[in-house]
């Protein structure tokens, strides 16, 4: 029903016993490990949900699948040259997810992409393999251009990615100051456009990277300060999760068109950064749209060798080392949301109620709609009973009826829509029926914040998948869209990946008593984690890394407890100990003015001091 077995990778299943199963990509012979039991294990050591879910072995296993699947396109088509990857910081800039990737790709001489100051400096702190890459992209002041200078007498492949004719302006300055030669890359802007949501970040109207005019700028300005020979890499950005790979294909073929011409100039260019663009598949439709890619990432390093060493050979030049920045790839699948149901809003009644003598008669006409439904006369019973709930209601608002009667009404109503759900079931081809009853699915209220921990989500209706955890050997007998927390009519998820498409609303259970029903957010390692702002002050969540073992059990790497409303207040300049003086003031001019006994005050500021070194969430 989900389509698990479309996006899921493998790595994501269902267990007999209707758990979600997570399976270790590393081992593929060790059991399934059960997400609810995990999340139990989790609630035991005091990890409460909301709770973001890092599994480092995904993690692994995505970096050695880019890795090997670049090195067998190279087998393949018997390209002479090299791959490396650089992972870039901005994807996902947290500390334990870095330090992972570089300890998992040191095999490879998986480098780092720096497009910024502080991430520079992040690169900077790990020791990166020998011939690992630091590419930094972005705009650069003099004070980022010394570092990452400076950087190559520590054994850095430090490359300086040229982005205007200005910047290397500041770079002759302070190489000069230094008397050091800098390593020197330069960004140029195809003029192919990829589709999808990034699109703008490819073709002529690009931020970053220049043009033909503009490269031939700084050839010449390089030559005239005898720095030609340090201009060894040319960036050209496919663009960002490209859909159609075509579009790699097209896009490739015109950078290795600047690059052979630019090494006609005299560059001894030796290194062609393609930049990022493998996608991945969040809805497992195989096709080219906004949060889809129709092809594999084993398509798309054949695609990239096999069009680069065609380019090269037909200008008799030597293959180039290939780089790429696939970040998406690399650290979407490792990371997943899981957060608690904590009630629902339903939008049908189960038990019938009957009009009270002395109703209104529209109370009863309402009513009277039970005994001639059927499922051959569906849409008339569903346009009387609006007809009437809609009279019912103007008829309260200018005070005709009173509350208890509307409220009736409003049960009945309620309870022809739960029979109407049931008999829609054996309807077929009925458009209308089916859009109203969307209309009229529950509102499951969960323990998250989409602005926080899904921000894409709300921004630019990026798609991920949406399970719950349980029951799934049990047909879901209701459906649902999501809401937050926050005090926002936005904070919601209202649509979702099923196994036949994109729908409205989500197959769920109904709530039990007691029992706690949980949902999962996948692929969500990309970008969710630094893009999430404070709306309504509600912090990180926590944070566990795991490993999944042999056995089919887990180990508990690393823990990040989540914000409390501390510091989450200092984040927005307020100091927690002035915010505790100030109600400890309020509290003494109360019992000075005697509205309070000299006893509630430990009991006042007791609630205030739980309360400020709480959990953002609802605990």
């Amino acid at each position: 029903m989900y389509g698990l077995d479309r996006w899921g990778k493998g790595l994501i299943s269902v267990l007999p016993n209707g758990d979600i199963g997570l399976s270790n990509p590393l081992r593929p012979e060790a059991p399934k490990v059960s997400l609810p039991e995990i999340v139990h294990d989790l609630e035991m050591r005091g990890i409460h949900a909301p709770v973001l879910l890092r599994v480092s072995s995904f993690l692994q296993h995505e970096i050695h699948h880019i890795n090997t699947s670049f090195q067998e396109a190279i087998k393949r088509v018997k390209y002479n040259g090299q791959y490396r990857g650089v992972f870039p910081i901005k994807v996902n800039q947290q500390a334990q997810v870095v330090d992972r990737i570089v300890e998992y790709g040191r095999p490879y001489s998986y480098g780092l992409e720096a497009g910024s100051k502080p991430e520079l400096v992040i690169a900077l702190a790990h020791r990166l393999a020998k011939d690992a890459l630091i590419v930094c992209n972005g705009v650069k002041d003099e004070e980022f251009v010394r570092l990452a200078i400076l950087s190559r007498k520590l054994g850095f492949n430090t490359f300086i990615v040229l982005e205007s004719p200005k910047e290397l302006e500041t770079v002759i300055s302070v190489a000069q100051e230094l008397g050091e030669e800098p390593l020197l890359g330069v960004r140029v802007k195809l003029t192919n456009q990829i589709g999808g949501n990034w699109a703008q970040s490819s073709g002529d109207r690009s931020v970053f990277g220049m043009n033909t005019d503009q490269l031939v700028a700084v050839i010449d300005k390089l030559r005239e300060h005898n720095l030609l020979h340090c201009l060894k890499l040319q960036h050209s950005h496919l663009g960002s999760q490209v859909p159609d790979v075509n579009d790699v294909r097209r896009s490739v073929g015109e950078a290795c068109r600047y690059f052979v011409e630019l090494t006609k100039e005299g560059a001894p260019l030796s290194f062609l950064d393609l930049g990022g663009g493998l996608g991945v598949d969040y809805t497992g439709e195989k096709k080219a749209t906004e949060n889809s890619t129709n092809y594999s990432v084993e398509e798309y390093c054949d695609n990239v060798v096999e069009t680069v060493a065609y380019a090269m050979d037909a200008a008799e030049l030597p293959h180039p080392t290939i780089v790429t920045e696939s970040g998406r790839a690399a650290v979407a699948s490792s990371s997943m949301l899981i957060f608690n149901v904590l009630e629902a809003t339903l939008f049908d009644a189960p038990n019938k109620i009957e009009p009270e003598e002395g109703d209104h008669h529209l109370v009863f006409d309402l009513a009277e709609v039970n005994n001639y439904l059927s499922v051959e006369r569906l849409q008339e019973c569903i346009n009387d009973a609006d007809f009437y709930r809609n009279e019912l209601r103007a008829l309260f608002r200018r005070g005709y009826i009173d509350l208890r009667q509307m409220a009736r009404g409003e049960r009945i109503y309620l309870y022809l829509m739960s029979r109407i759900k049931v008999l829609a079931r054996d309807l077929e081809d009925a458009p209308e029926v089916a859009a109203h009853l969307e209309k009229l699915v529950d509102i499951y209220h969960c323990n998250f914040s989409l602005f926080q921990s899904l921000p894409d989500v709300w921004a630019i209706d990026q798609l991920h998948p949406v399970v719950p955890l349980q029951q799934l050997n049990e047909e879901p007998d209701r459906r649902a869209v999501l809401s937050d927390i926050t005090c926002d009519s936005d904070g919601k998820v209202d649509k979702f990946i099923l196994a036949d498409g994109i729908h409205p609303s989500l197959p769920v259970h109904s709530l039990q008593e007691g029992k706690p029903y949980y949902m999962g957010v996948f692929f969500i390692g990309a970008y969710q984690e630094t893009l999430g702002d404070l709306h309504n002050l509600f912090g990180d969540t926590n944070v566990a890394t795991i490993d999944l073992r042999e056995d089919g059990g887990f180990d508990l790497l690393q823990e990040v407890e989540g914000d409390t409303i501390s510091e989450v207040l200092s984040y927005v300049e307020y100091d927690p100990k002035d915010c505790m003086d100030a109600f400890r003031k309020s509290i003494d001019e109360a019992i000075s003015a005697g509205k309070l006994k000299n006893a509630d005050r430990k009991t006042l500021v007791a609630a205030y001091r739980d309360s400020i070194n709480g959990y953002t969430y609802y605990e």
